[in-house]
C-alpha cells in the first residue's frame, strides 16, 4: 500500500494442557509455552508494531507465590524489546539460583513468566495514545484469584461512550476512556457479580472462604458472563482473556469482521489472528487449523475442558476482506490464491488502458505487498499473450517462416523490477516541503529497462489516500520517461471509514471523496452536499437500528470510472511528463476473489453494524462543519 495506514492487531493465546514437566522432557524446556509465544508474535509483527505485550498465569500456585506476569514495550522494536526483558529476567534468576536450572517445580515456583496459560498481543493504535500504558494485554487486579482479569484484542467498539457510560451508572470508575478499558471493565463487572453470587451459594452450603475458592473456579460459568458484557458492543471483534485461577477464552463478533483460527492436540491449544503462524510455529497442516466461528468463544477451563459456546447470535459473515487484500500475511494458502485472483481479474482494464499493446508495456509493482496480486496479473498476460500467438500461428499458416514463429513463440510479458525501497533512508524532515523531497527519494528506480514508447503498468495492493503516488511515487516513475504510466490497485475505491478495525474516519482524507467533491463542483452539483449534510444530520436522530448511510448518496451521479479519471487527473502534478490513467479493481470482482470474506463497507458504505451507519453520517458531519476529529 503506497498510502501507509495501520494494520490490525494480532493477538495469540497458547494453554498448555500438561505439566511443565511434559514439555522439559519432550522438548527439553520447561519454557516451551514462552518460546512458541514469541515465534507466533513474530510471525504476526505484520499486524502491529507500536506496541506488544505478553502475559502469563501459573496455574495451582501456593498462597502467596506470584502467579501472573505481565510484560509491555512500546520500543521501536516491542516483541524483541518484550522477550529480551523476559529473558534477562529469568536468566538473572536462574544465574542467583543454579540450583532452579533442572527443578521444574522450583522454576514455576519462582520464575517470573513462565505459567501454562499465556497471552501474547502486538498492537497498532486505533482509539487511544500509542504509549505504554495503550499497549495490551491490560490487566484487572483483585486480592481473589478468580477476580483478576487479563484481556488483550484486535478490534474497534463503535459505541464505546454508551459503553463507557453504562459503566459510570453502575457505580464504576475507569481509569480512561478507551475501547480496550471499557471491554476489560464491562467483562470485570460480570466477572465481579459471578463470583459473588457463587461465593453466597457455597458459603449457604457451609463451605468455608477457603473451600469454596475451588468451587467458585469450577463453577465459573465464562460463557454467560461473556453474553452479558458483550449485549451491545458494537464493532468488530476478538478478544483473548485469562481469569486468574486459569479460564481462558477467545471470543469473535457476530459478524466475523475480524479473524481468528484455532489449533488443538492433546498437549496445547493455540488460537491467533492468523492461519499460517500457526501452521508454522506448531508444524502443522492446513486443515488441523481451523476457523473459530463467528459469534462463538472457544473457552478452556483451569482443567483442561475445552468447548465452544455461542456468545451472540451470528449475523450476517462480513469477515473483513481488507485481511485478504492486505492485512494478513500472504503466506495464508487462501489468501495466496485469493490475491493472485484479484490481479489476474484486473487484465481486461489494463488491456484497454494499453491497447492491448503489450511488446511496449513494461510490468511491475510497488509496495511489497502487491506482489502476489502482481504475481496473478502477469499470470494472465501471459495466457492471453499465448492465446494471441496460437491465433496468428493459425492465421499465418503455411507463411510461416521459423523465424517469424520463433518470434511469435519468444513473445512474452516484458516484467521488470523497477522501485526498490532504500530502507536505509528515514523522512527526519519535518516541514511538509522538506519532507515531500525526501519521501520521493525513499524508492530507488531502475533505469534504462523504459523506452520513450513504452507503458508503464504499476499494481499497487489500495489506493487510499494517493498523497504519496502524488508526491513521490508518480515523479519518482516519471524520470524513467515512459509515454503513459498505469497505477492499479488490486482493492477497489476506499470511499469510506473503517470504524472496526484500521480506524480511518475522517472522509476527506480518501482520495475517492476529494475526486467526487471535485466532480460534483465540475458539473454543478455543489448543492448535493448540503443535501447529503442534512440527511446526515437527520440520521444522527435515529436510534442505530433504524439508521441508514446518507453518505452513499454523495457518490451515487457518478460511476467508478469517472472518479477514478479524475483520480488520475488530481495525482497527475504539472512536472509530470507521461500520462496517467488509474485502474482500480471492482467491487464484483473483489468478491468473485475473496467469496468467503464479503466484508465491504469501506467500498460500498454496507455496514455490518448499526454503529457503523452512525460513524459514516457523523463523519460527513464533520467534513461539513469542518470538524477535524474522530467520528466516534
Amino acid at each position: 500500500m503506497s498510502d501507509a495506514i495501520k494494520h490490525e492487531c494480532g493477538i495469540a493465546l497458547i494453554r498448555l494442557l500438561k505439566p511443565l514437566e511434559y514439555y522439559k522432557e519432550k522438548y527439553g524446556s520447561a519454557f516451551y509455552g514462552v518460546h512458541k509465544m514469541y515465534l507466533l508474535m513474530e510471525k504476526q509483527h505484520n499486524r502491529g508494531q507500536d506496541g506488544a505485550g505478553f502475559a502469563s498465569i501459573k496455574l495451582d500456585t501456593e498462597p502467596g507465590s506470584r502467579f501472573m506476569s505481565r510484560v509491555r514495550s512500546a520500543d521501536q522494536h516491542p516483541i524483541q524489546d518484550v522477550f529480551s526483558k523476559i529473558n534477562e529476567r529469568i536468566n538473572t534468576e536462574l544465574e542467583n539460583h543454579p540450583e532452579y536450572k533442572d527443578d521444574v517445580a522450583a522454576q514455576k515456583r519462582n520464575l517470573p513468566y513462565i505459567g501454562e496459560v499465556l497471552l501474547g498481543h502486538v498492537r497498532y493504535g486505533t482509539f487511544g495514545k500509542n504509549s505504554i500504558e495503550s499497549v495490551h494485554p491490560f490487566l484487572r487486579q483483585n486480592n481473589w484469584m478468580h477476580r483478576n482479569l487479563i484481556v488483550a484484542g484486535n478490534f474497534n467498539l463503535t459505541n464505546v461512550s454508551e459503553l463507557f457510560d453504562n459503566l459510570v451508572r453502575l457505580g464504576q470508575h475507569p481509569k480512561e476512556k478507551s475501547d480496550t478499558v471499557t471491554v476489560m471493565e464491562k467483562i470485570g463487572h460480570f466477572l465481579d457479580s459471578a463470583v459473588a453470587k457463587l461465593y453466597k451459594q457455597f458459603r449457604d452450603q457451609g463451605y468455608t472462604k477457603a473451600e469454596a475458592s475451588p468451587l467458585i473456579a469450577a463453577e465459573l460459568n465464562i460463557p454467560k458472563i461473556l453474553r452479558k458484557a458483550s449485549k451491545i458492543w458494537d464493532g468488530g471483534y476478538v478478544i483473548g482473556g485469562m481469569f486468574g485461577h486459569g479460564d481462558s477464552f477467545v471470543m469473535r463478533d457476530p459478524s466475523g469482521i475480524r479473524p481468528a483460527y484455532y489449533y488443538k492436540d492433546d498437549e496445547i491449544v493455540v488460537v491467533a489472528s492468523e492461519r499460517p503462524a500457526i501452521q508454522t510455529v506448531f508444524d502443522v497442516s492446513l486443515d488441523a487449523v481451523e476457523e473459530l466461528h463467528p459469534g462463538k468463544a472457544i473457552i478452556i477451563k483451569k482443567d483442561g475442558t475445552i468447548s465452544f459456546k455461542k456468545i451472540q447470535e451470528p449475523t450476517e459473515n462480513k469477515a473483513c476482506s481488507f485481511e485478504r487484500i492486505y492485512f494478513s500475511r500472504g503466506s495464508d494458502a487462501d489468501i495466496y490464491k485469493e490475491r493472485k485472483k484479484l490481479g489476474e481479474l484486473l487484465l481486461p482494464k489494463i488491456t484497454e488502458s494499453i491497447g492491448g499493446d503489450f511488446q511496449n508495456t513494461v510490468f511491475s509493482y510497488i509496495p511489497n505487498t502487491a506482489e502476489t496480486s502482481f504475481y496473478g496479473l502477469i499470470g494472465e498476460v501471459q495466457s492471453q499473450m499465448s492465446r494471441e500467438a496460437e491465433t496468428l500461428i493459425l492465421k499465418e499458416g503455411n507463411k510461416l517462416t521459423q523465424e517469424r514463429l520463433r518470434a511469435i513463440l519468444d513473445s512474452r510479458p516484458r516484467i521488470e523490477k523497477i522501485a526498490i525501497k532504500d530502507a536505509k533512508l528515514r523522512t527526519f524532515i519535518s516541514e511538509d516541503s522538506g519532507r515531500n523531497d525526501l519521501v520521493a527519494h525513499v524508492y530507488d528506480v531502475t533505469y534504462g529497462v523504459i523506452k520513450p514508447t513504452d507503458n508503464l503498468v504499476i499494481v499497487d495492493d489500495s489506493i487510499v489516500r494517493g498523497t504519496t503516488l502524488q508526491k513521490s511515487i508518480l515523479r519518482m516513475l516519471d524520470r524513467l520517461n515512459p509515454k503513459k504510466i498505469i497505477v492499479v490497485s488490486s482493492a477497489p475505491q476506499i470511499r469510506y471509514p473503517d470504524c472496526y478495525g484500521i480506524d480511518m474516519a475522517r472522509l476527506e482524507a480518501f482520495i475517492a471523496f476529494r475526486a467526487t467533491l471535485a466532480l460534483l463542483e465540475e458539473t454543478g452539483q455543489m448543492n448535493l452536499i448540503e443535501e447529503v449534510y442534512k440527511k446526515c444530520k437527520k440520521q444522527l436522530l435515529l436510534s442505530d437500528d433504524r439508521m441508514t448511510n446518507a453518505v452513499q448518496d454523495f457518490y451515487a451521479p457518478f460511476t467508478a470510472e469517472e472518479i477514478s479519471i479524475k483520480i488520475a487527473q488530481i495525482i497527475k502534478t504539472s512536472s509530470i511528463q507521461a500520462e496517467v490513467d488509474v485502474i482500480y479493481q471492482t467491487v464484483d470482482n473483489l468478491h468473485i476473489a475473496c467469496p468467503d470474506n464479503l466484508g465491504d463497507w469501506y467500498f460500498t458504505g454496507d455496514y455490518p453494524t448499526p454503529g457503523g451507519n452512525r460513524v459514516v453520517n457523523q463523519a460527513f458531519v464533520n467534513y461539513y462543519e469542518g470538524k477535524n476529529e474522530r467520528a466516534y
